[in-house]
C-alpha cells in the first residue's frame, strides 16, 4: 500500500506551455531574437529556466550564449507577470487529487520551476491545503534529475522508498523517479511522448490521470 504521492508540476498537475512560452518570448524579443511557436517547448522545458533559456539562445544562433545572462533576467522578470498565464489544471487530476486524499495519501510536488513560482502555481489552481509539500527548484538543493527533492519529501513526511509513487511527464522525471529508487508513473497526457517514457524506464505509462489509482 503506498502513503504517497510525490507529483512533478508542469506538463503532469498543470499545463503550463503557454505561460512559459509567453515569458520567454518575451524575453527573446527583448534582445532581437525571433520568438518560438508553442511546440519546441515541449522540449526545451523541464531541466529548469536557465536550461530553457540556454536552448532558446542556442537554437537562435546564440551558441556561445553571450546574452545568457541579460534574457535570463528579463525572463525571470516577465515570469513573475505570466507565471499563470492560461495555465490550468489537465482534465482528471482535480478528481484524481480528490480521490487520493480521501484515501489519506499524501500529496506532494517536485518541480524544477522556482520555489516561489512553484508556490504560486499550486496555492491558485489547487488552495494551500491539497498539498502536504511543495518543493521547487532551490539553491539548498540539486535540480531534477538528482533525486535530492524526493529525498527531501521522503525525509520531511517520514517515507520509505516502497511508500512512494513519483509521477511525470519527462525523461526528466523518469530519470528522478528512478534515480531515487521508487516507483515512477510516466504521464502521457503531457508534453512528451510514449517513446521518450519507455526509453528512460519508467514503471508504468498512464494515459490518464485516474490511471494512478490502481497502482497505490
Amino acid at each position: 500500500m503506498k502513503k504517497a504521492v510525490i507529483f512533478d508540476l508542469d506538463g503532469t498537475l498543470t499545463d503550463t506551455l503557454r505561460s512559459i512560452q509567453k515569458s520567454a518570448n518575451l524575453a527573446l524579443t527583448a534582445f532581437g531574437f525571433e520568438p518560438y511557436p508553442l511546440d519546441p517547448y515541449r522540449y526545451f522545458v523541464g531541466n529548469g529556466a536557465e536550461e530553457l533559456i540556454r536552448q532558446c539562445l542556442r537554437g537562435r544562433g546564440d551558441s556561445d550564449l553571450v546574452y545568457f545572462d541579460r534574457v535570463m533576467a528579463k525572463y525571470r522578470e516577465v515570469f513573475e507577470i505570466y507565471c499563470m498565464y492560461e495555465v490550468h489544471p489537465y482534465d482528471g487530476i482535480m478528481e484524481l487529487l480528490a480521490e487520493l486524499k480521501k484515501r489519506n495519501i499524501l500529496l506532494a510536488v517536485n518541480s524544477n520551476k522556482p520555489q516561489e513560482r512553484t508556490e504560486d502555481v499550486i496555492t491558485q489552481i489547487f488552495g494551500q491545503d491539497c498539498f502536504a509539500m511543495l518543493v521547487g527548484q532551490s539553491a539548498d538543493r540539486k535540480r531534477k534529475p538528482a533525486p535530492d527533492g524526493v529525498f527531501y519529501i521522503m525525509e520531511k513526511l517520514g517515507l520509505q522508498k516502497e511508500d512512494v509513487i513519483y509521477i511525470g511527464d519527462t525523461c526528466t522525471d523518469m530519470m528522478t523517479g528512478k534515480s531515487a529508487g521508487v516507483f515512477t508513473a510516466g504521464a502521457l497526457w503531457g508534453f512528451r511522448d510514449r517513446e521518450e517514457l519507455t526509453a528512460y524506464h519508467a514503471d508504468v505509462i498512464l494515459e490518464k490521470p485516474g490511471e494512478l489509482l490502481l497502482y497505490l
